[in-house]
């Protein structure tokens, strides 16, 4: 039989089927529309735009009418993120009008659900549900703990052992640099190797490695900032190609120094200059290649023509196109320390005064949540302000004419904590258990999080890297995220960058410059390790007390 045939014949049949079926087909059931759901309630209450349940919710659906029993297992549900049913069991109230909808076990924490009436429900009297109604849900937090309890000293040791594989096992394989996160490839940081560079003397104090390993891969970080590295008047760019040292640039005309990230690399190198203070051959080496570095940053280049403010970026393509000044209070207290410091290329106090602290413009004082702010931005800004500096300078008992400095990252610090416990936006999660706004990823990005820029997202690294300034309260969210959350932010490199209880949301990153302030903070608390070797630097002695400085560890 031909293919035309074919058809011919089936289009025949059909016909003959459907004439037969016509005396005795019953009248179709349509849909009504005043058959509909009145209201819709989770665990009592009416259902809004975010949803927050226990893993045992119960969801009732109210009609207009009585429903029919008969068909209300097929047509209500609990799907899960993957779409699939979850086995669900359904009842009845106020005369068959409400259904009630619960899982038939628990639901996992902190997932996404939809409970859903398929549209084809019927009523008592065999009216049909005109179109489906869904209500999105979200399961909270599973306070059971995912891993076995240890003291708070074991834990601050794991933190760090973790956080450590980040700069030792993901260092670059040919610079040893750090990669600016963990799916950069080439591309590292010379700001977050600083921190990296802390972080293997921490390695090394607490036996993750050998001092004969740590002071191998600093051998091999200092000879490729030394011989490979793209340098700019001695400042190095922002990233650096990890095996050819080339510039890559960090935006159109950020393709020469960076002069902020410049800093903490030496912060780190200074630190590490201090640490390896053996007569040995190796080490007298290495210190001797480590001022070779830091005698070369041409630190008063950065004025752009004896201005009395510093420059953040110098390209030999833009020259000084971005025009950016580097004036507080922000995170780069520490450039005008080491621009103050240097022995080769030092700048006068009037450059720290008019340009850092724009002739005391840099200061607050205006009270938030009862605390008063000395320095900075309303609510005080994001709280790498409070770390990135500070991972060398120690604040205990340091004072200037603008502030008590140990005053202000603890009060910096405490104001977002109370921000966080307030919760002014109502954000889920949020609390003395769950705070901490930075500089981190956020979904579909990356933002400044602060009390004034709050987009419901969590970064571990602001609470853990203020532990030496709020104890319990850093201690606290540190327990919260490794034993509460630990199955959803806890990996390979330690917690990752950052997540939305709100959203939902767990980054799958790592970032080198904020991966490395949990680690060097932890060992500031635990020892002062990085705040002894890094204040211990003559030329950062005479430095500070030139800008007006006095502290009792210098």
């Amino acid at each position: 039989m031909s293919r035309r045939n074919a058809h011919i014949v089936f289009a025949l049949a059909v016909m003959v089927f459907t004439n037969c079926k016509k005396g005795s087909e019953k009248p179709p059931v349509t849909a009504d529309p005043n058959f509909t759901i009145i209201s819709a309630k989770i665990n009592g209450k009416a259902v809004g735009s975010s949803n927050f349940v226990n893993n045992t919710p119960v969801i009732k659906f109210s009609f207009s009418s009585k429903v029919d029993r008969s068909t209300a297992n097929a047509k209500v549900e609990i799907r899960g993120v993957s779409g699939f049913p979850f086995l669900s069991q359904v009842s009845y109230e106020n005369s068959d009008s409400t259904i009630v909808l619960q899982p038939a076990g628990d639901l996992n924490a902190l997932e996404k659900y939809k409970a859903i009436v398929n549209a084809g429900l019927k009523s008592a009297n065999g009216k049909l549900l005109q179109s489906a109604y869904t209500v999105d849900f979200i399961t909270g937090v599973d306070p059971i703990y995912k891993f076995p309890f240890i003291s708070d000293s074991a834990l601050l040791q794991l933190v760090q052992q973790q956080t450590f594989k980040y700069f030792w096992d993901f260092g670059h394989p040919v610079s040893g640099l750090a990669r600016e996160r963990n799916t950069s490839g080439e591309t590292v940081t010379s700001g977050g190797s600083g921190f990296g560079i802390m972080a293997i003397l921490v390695g090394i104090n607490r036996n993750f490695i050998s001092r004969s390993d740590g002071i191998a891969r600093m051998q091999k970080i200092v000879g490729f900032l030394r011989n490979s590295a793209q340098k700019f008047h001695g400042a190095f760019p922002h990233w650096i190609n990890g095996t050819t040292g080339a510039v890559i640039p960090f935006s159109a005309k950020d393709d020469g120094a960076d002069l902020v990230e410049t800093s903490y690399l030496f912060q780190g190198l200074l630190c590490a200059r201090q640490y390896f203070n053996a007569p040995s051959t190796d080490e007298t080496n290495l210190r001797n290649d480590i001022n070779t570095l830091w005698n070369a940053v041409e630190w008063d280049w950065f004025r752009k023509n004896n201005e009395n403010v510093l420059y953040w970026h110098w390209s030999s393509n833009y020259s000084w196109d971005m025009n950016f000044a580097v004036q507080g209070w922000n995170e780069a207290l520490i450039t005008y320390v080491l621009a103050a410091s240097s022995s080769t290329h030092t700048i006068p106090k009037i450059v720290y005064d008019n340009g850092w602290a724009r002739n005391g413009g840099i200061r607050n004082n205006n009270v938030y949540f009862g605390i008063t702010l000395p320095l900075g931005e309303a609510n005080g800004g994001p709280l790498f302000f409070a770390h990135y500096s500070f991972l060398g300078i120690n604040p205990h008992d340091l004072t200037d004419a603008y502030a008590n400095y140990w005053t202000q990252d603890v009060n910096h610090s405490l104001i977002n904590y109370n921000y966080c416990k307030l919760n002014p936006k109502g954000y889920y999660g949020y609390g003395d258990s769950c705070w901490g706004l930075t500089a981190s990823d956020i979904p579909n990005g990356y933002t400044a999080s602060s009390p004034t820029n709050d987009v419901g997202v969590i970064a571990p690294t602001a609470a853990i890297s203020s532990l030496p300034y709020t104890p319990i309260e850093s201690m606290k969210a540190l327990k919260f995220f490794y034993f509460i959350l630990g199955d959803k932010i806890w990996k390979e490199y330690g917690f990752v960058d950052a997540f939305s209880l709100h959203n939902l949301w767990f980054a799958d990153s790592f970032l080198a410059i904020d991966q490395g302030p949990i680690i060097v903070m932890i060992e500031n608390y635990r020892s002062k390790l990085l705040w002894n070797l890094f204040m211990s630097c003559p030329e950062v002695k005479t430095g500070m007390t030139k800008l007006g400085f006095t502290s009792p560890n210098f």
